[in-house]
């Protein structure tokens, strides 16, 4: 599992990234690989990376409650 921070999303169009805590890389994630309902700028989640068609995204993310 990798953890991150939510840097962009965007409900309506369904996308957005993640900003990966280790490496600082932006991770693609799109509505089908989230784990929860809620997800917003700012959270810390944990995912794991999976190649896609387009290159690395992630998926089974999870915000991360502090």
């Amino acid at each position: 599992m990798q953890v991150g921070t939510i840097k962009f999303f965007n409900e309506d169009k369904g996308f957005g990234f993640i900003t990966n805590e280790q490496t600082q890389e932006d991770i693609f994630v799109h509505i089908t690989g989230l784990k929860t309902k809620n997800i917003e700028k700012g959270n810390r989640v944990s995912y794991v990376e999976e190649n896609g068609k387009k290159g690395v995204i992630a998926t089974e993310v999870t915000v991360i409650e502090d």
